[in-house]
């Protein structure tokens, strides 16, 4: 297996499959209904929803970055607004992520190990390179995966 195949399997693990730390993001939010993702239970914390939106925009970026674009993101990129929290938006908001996340997964398994150690193509990724920046997406799913189960438990109780 070669080492991007290794590390798209990381990234996929991180969101559907069997993780090593316990529950995979798709998992946390089986059950979150869009009040319960559009709900800020913690004072100036971002909503389940916010985070979701955020998760599919910086994969988005990771797997543009592949092809060698160069993909920053402004503030409302970053954490899109929530406009409308009805249940069919918020269906559409995680049929939404899951796409981006397999063509993030596909991405990183069709990218050539040979350029895991080429910087990574950007002013603000400058001391990054590809390998860095693929663990850096495992980190970042499982982080707001941590974050948004904290967030339904203290809205479900």
């Amino acid at each position: 297996m070669s080492e991007c195949a290794r590390l798209a399997d990381q990234i996929r693990r991180a969101f559907d499959g069997s993780a090593w730390h316990g529950d995979p993001l798709l998992k946390i939010l089986d059950g979150v209904d869009a009040r319960t993702a559009a709900a800020h239970p913690v004072k100036k914390a971002h909503s389940i929803w916010e985070l979701v939106l955020h998760i599919a925009a910086w994969d988005d970026a990771v797997r543009r970055r592949t092809g060698g674009l160069v993909a920053n993101l402004k503030s409302k990129q970053n954490f899109p607004p929530v406009t409308d929290t009805s249940e069919a938006a918020w269906k559409k908001a995680v049929e939404h992520l899951t796409s981006v996340h397999a063509a993030l997964v596909e991405a990183v398994a069709a990218f050539p190990d040979s350029r895991l150690h080429v910087q990574v193509p950007g002013k603000s990724a400058k001391y990054h390179n590809f390998f860095y920046m693929f663990s850096g997406i495992v980190q970042h799913e499982l982080y707001h995966a941590g974050q948004i189960a904290l967030l339904k438990k203290a809205r479900m109780r």
